[in-house]
């Protein structure tokens, strides 16, 4: 009968566990689908205002859809976790946008080569053709970005290490203790006498040691999500970057055409003059020049859209406060549905009898355990399952302090780290590796035979140390 109220026991409070994981879980993916819906609308709105912003660009526009809307599907699968490098990417926009808007800017009698349009391209970042705006432009989206792909992976990260350690089944010792703490009462019939709650706080404390080991990475995994949500309305506040996209790019390329012929000129010392005739036309060159001039324009952000972005922050913020101190307080919550209350403290069950508990509480951890004198725990075995998920905790609050300095995390790669969770955003087909130059570790494409040598010498190591000893001892 013990060991069948044991085994009860145990499957009655691994199932609160896991009901309160699932809870906490369902946090998480409920504050991931908010940010996500919010982030997407974003970036779609700014997408759809291309059109609008850009359609007095004239053919520069039309006839190049298809580069802008590139820009926004790097961007969109750059966040969805593809291992794309962003910065590379938005150099590659503006040098082919250079190139685009040299070539409609020509003289219609001049004749340039794919070569010449290269070599122009290749002066973005010498000649700085479109001024100080590419460069303040990729500073900012890069950061929001970054931002904003590593704090879904820190919701989807979070909820997938919940899932994990709900997971993890009680320990034998645990399992008797739950068994004396919740049926022994039966059994000298006390069955009405609840538990006292500090009784029921050791022995859950104790059960939960390794759980609880969790905690001081967990408040600063926390603190960190909290403090990169924060950054999205700190300015230029994420709404503002994304809705700005459009205007950044005409006013970079009304900079450029009010600057086409000094441009034009370096381009030529640089390039060399083209050898048709009339190559150098000044006069045909500054009537395509005035037909095709733009006016200034100004980015106007929407109030409504920064306080949205306010109230998103705020939701964030609070909720993810919320979650600081589960995996501390998972014990108080589960003796919450079994323990006495505070007033039956000198009537409740106690492990012996009808009493008040008379020892004191066991702090949280599995250090602390040590002296528990319900719970009989080794403190030198954690459990290495928990101990993988704190490391991972770890890793990822190291990167949401990398993306709050503006580093680029490529989590493609990093998400061998997390063990193989499945949390990845990636939807099938969505993050295909465009540019195998950006692994994080060069990939073995060419097998090495020293390499597979150490590898199968290590594997025949047990088999070849009892022949070394026997020799020796010959």
């Amino acid at each position: 009968m013990e060991e069948n109220l044991a085994s009860l026991s145990a499957q009655e409070t691994e199932g609160l566990i896991r009901e309160a994981g699932r809870s906490l879980q369902a946090s998480f993916n409920s504050l991931h689908r908010s940010f996500d819906t919010y982030f997407t609308e974003l970036h779609g709105r700014s997408e759809r205002s291309l059109q609008e912003v850009l359609s007095s660009l004239g053919p520069l526009y039309s006839q190049n859809t298809r580069l802008f809307a590139e820009l926004y599907t790097d961007l969109r699968q750059y966040y969805r976790g593809s291992a794309l490098n962003l910065d590379e990417n938005l150099s590659d926009f503006w040098s082919r946008l250079l190139e685009r808007t040299f070539k409609a800017s020509a003289p219609t009698d001049v004749t340039l080569s794919e070569d010449y349009f290269e070599c122009v391209a290749k002066q973005q970042e010498t000649l700085r053709p479109f001024g100080d705006i590419p460069r303040d432009m990729k500073t900012k989206v890069i950061r929001s970005f970054v931002t904003a792909r590593s704090f879904v992976q820190g919701l989807l990260v979070s909820a997938d290490v919940v899932k994990k350690v709900s997971q993890v089944s009680l320990a034998e010792e645990c399992t008797k203790a739950l068994m004396k703490l919740i049926y022994c009462p039966h059994c000298r019939g006390l069955a009405s006498v609840k538990p006292c709650s500090n009784y029921c706080s050791n022995v859950m404390k104790g059960c939960l040691a390794n759980q609880a080991d969790l905690d001081p990475v967990w408040q600063e995994l926390i603190d960190t999500m909290i403090q990169v949500a924060s950054s999205f309305s700190t300015e230029p506040s994420l709404d503002v970057v994304l809705s700005s996209i459009p205007v950044r790019i005409y006013q970079a390329v009304h900079y450029l055409q009010e600057n086409m012929d000094t441009f034009t000129t370096k381009v030529f010392q640089i390039c060399g003059t083209p050898g048709e005739p009339g190559t150098g036309s000044p006069t045909t060159h500054e009537q395509k020049k005035k037909s095709g001039s733009l006016t200034a324009l100004e980015h106007k952000p929407s109030p409504t859209a920064g306080l949205r972005m306010e109230i998103q922050v705020s939701e964030l913020s609070s909720k993810l406060r919320e979650m600081r101190q589960y995996w501390v307080q998972l014990p108080v919550a589960l003796c919450s549905k079994v323990a006495a209350g505070s007033n039956s403290q000198d009537n409740c069950w106690n492990g012996i009898t009808k009493a008040r508990y008379l020892p004191g509480v066991m702090g949280d951890g599995l250090a602390n355990q040590i002296n528990n004198p319900e719970v009989d725990l080794d403190i030198t075995k954690p459990i290495m399952k928990i101990r993988q998920q704190i490391m991972q905790l770890k890793i990822m609050s190291n990167r949401l302090k990398d993306a709050l300095e503006g580093n680029d995390v490529d989590f493609q790669d990093a998400s061998e780290d997390i063990s193989g969770s499945g949390s990845g955003m990636c939807l099938s087909g969505q993050c295909a590796r465009s540019r195998p130059g950006l692994y994080a570790y060069a990939p073995e494409t060419n097998p090495v035979g020293g390499a597979a040598t150490v590898y199968i010498s290590v594997c025949n190591l047990p088999l070849l140390l009892p022949f070394t000893i026997l020799l020796l001892q010959r």
